[in-house]
């Protein structure tokens, strides 16, 4: 699936201005774009990812803060989601109680009643989630790593780190296909490959951070559709190899 820009931003109701400076600040990248006239192009992935920001932004958080855990190397959507729903829930009461007030003061009932309009559970809630989740995904210093690394990246770059990323999936899926088993020497082989260009790509790679990555691979929808696109199965052949590779 492909779609243009201006089709993007009729979908969900972002402006084509807005996409492009969420490209600029790097929260909302393009999936493609076309060498020889710069049309942008968003595929399935790209809709993933706005949805998640439009539920950030739902809940008024700053886009610095979004960008930075969203874009964390151990980011939790199943557990970002499931917070994101208990703060929707409080915006939900507040509304309902507030459509209630309105139905009183109709009826011309408590009409001095202003408690409808206390905000201040679900803005401690949101500021409370706001620092955890900056404390877990965006604060870590395998994500301050990351950033200092990526900061001068230029799209050449980026285009050149994420072909070398899909090129090592690529060959664990080959090797896969090829009845290597995780623990055998060519599987264990380009785990270090795989270990090895995350430090020289992002951060260092130790082997608990290799296999809380390696983790995250089947249990995180996001990762394991990505990685399965090679083939299926890839994402588990690659978590299995990992947990040979570091358990050594």
């Amino acid at each position: 699936m492909k779609m243009q820009i201006n089709e993007i931003a009729k979908l969900t109701g972002v402006s084509v201005r807005t996409l492009h400076y969420y490209d600029e600040i790097g929260l909302l990248e393009p999936g493609y774009v076309d060498e020889h006239n710069g049309y942008r192009f968003y595929d399935e992935k790209s809709l993933e990812r706005m949805q998640e920001i439009l539920f950030y932004r739902e809940l008024d958080f700053p886009l610095k803060t979004i960008a930075e855990i969203i874009s964390s190397p151990d980011y939790d959507k199943t557990r970002a989601l499931n917070e994101q729903k208990k703060l929707l829930e409080l915006k939900k009461q507040r509304i309902q109680r507030l459509i209630d007030a309105l139905d009183s003061a109709v009826k011309g009932e408590n009409i001095m009643n202003f408690k409808a309009f206390d905000n201040s559970e679900y803005e401690k809630q949101r500021t409370k989630y706001e620092k955890e989740a900056k404390e877990k995904w965006g604060d870590t210093d395998a994500y301050k790593e990351s950033s200092k690394k990526t900061a001068g990246y230029s799209k050449d770059k980026w285009n050149e780190v994420n072909a070398g990323m899909d090129a090592l999936m690529a060959e664990f899926a080959q090797c896969m296909n090829n009845g290597v088993k995780p623990q055998d020497n060519e599987a264990q082989e380009l785990v270090s490959r795989w270990q090895a260009f995350i430090t020289d790509n992002y951060y260092s790679c130790t082997k608990e951070v290799l296999a809380g990555l390696g983790q995250m691979y089947t249990s995180d929808e996001r990762f394991m559709k990505n990685i399965d696109s090679h083939s299926t199965g890839t994402a588990e052949f690659m978590s299995a190899a990992i947990a040979e590779y570091c358990s050594k």
